[in-house]
């Protein structure tokens, strides 16, 4: 089983803020395939920091607005 990453997106909301961009589209859009951004939206896989900035970029907005980290509590 695939473990689940801590990093969480908002691309979902940014798409459909974005005229209701399709997952295809964003996909065309920064060369990846449909099933890469369904994986990523869903929390099974995380970008590499290049592509988080491409998928930045694609909305106009800065990293931070695309995703967050969850820290673990106990984490010192």
């Amino acid at each position: 089983m695939v473990k689940p990453t801590r990093v969480t997106n908002r691309i979902r909301l940014l798409r459909f803020s974005a005229g209701e961009m399709t997952q295809a589209e964003l996909a065309d859009r920064i060369g990846v395939t449909r099933q890469t951004i369904i994986a990523i939206e869903q929390g099974k896989y995380s970008p590499s920091l290049e592509m988080a900035f491409q998928i930045a970029h694609v909305f106009g907005v800065g990293l931070g607005d695309v995703f967050s980290y969850a820290q673990e509590e106990n984490h010192k």
